[in-house]
């Protein structure tokens, strides 16, 4: 019993390293020829990301005002030379 599990052990490692390396390489391959065929394309488009809380009920990016959060340690010398205190 002592022999067999670091048999077992060691063929489910090699089979997990031989998948996980299998995987990383489709995905090397698919990277490369992405690259290849952007390069060699004249589609320069630039893409945004737009958050649906922007958007109002017709899709358009809405005009109201929002409202922004900032957090500082309490450490933080700019609020000391505003004359602000943090509670």
């Amino acid at each position: 019993m002592t022999i067999i599990f670091p048999i077992i052990y060691s063929a489910a490692l090699t089979y997990l390293v031989w998948k996980a390396f299998k995987v990383m390489s489709n995905g090397w391959g698919i990277a490369g020829t992405e690259k290849k065929s952007l390069n060699n394309s004249n589609f320069n488009q630039k893409k945004y990301t737009i958050h649906p809380e922007l958007l109002d009920k017709s899709g358009n990016i809405t005009e109201e005002e929002l409202l922004t959060v900032r957090f500082s340690n309490d450490n933080d010398s700019s609020l000391e030379e505003k004359g602000t205190t943090t509670d």
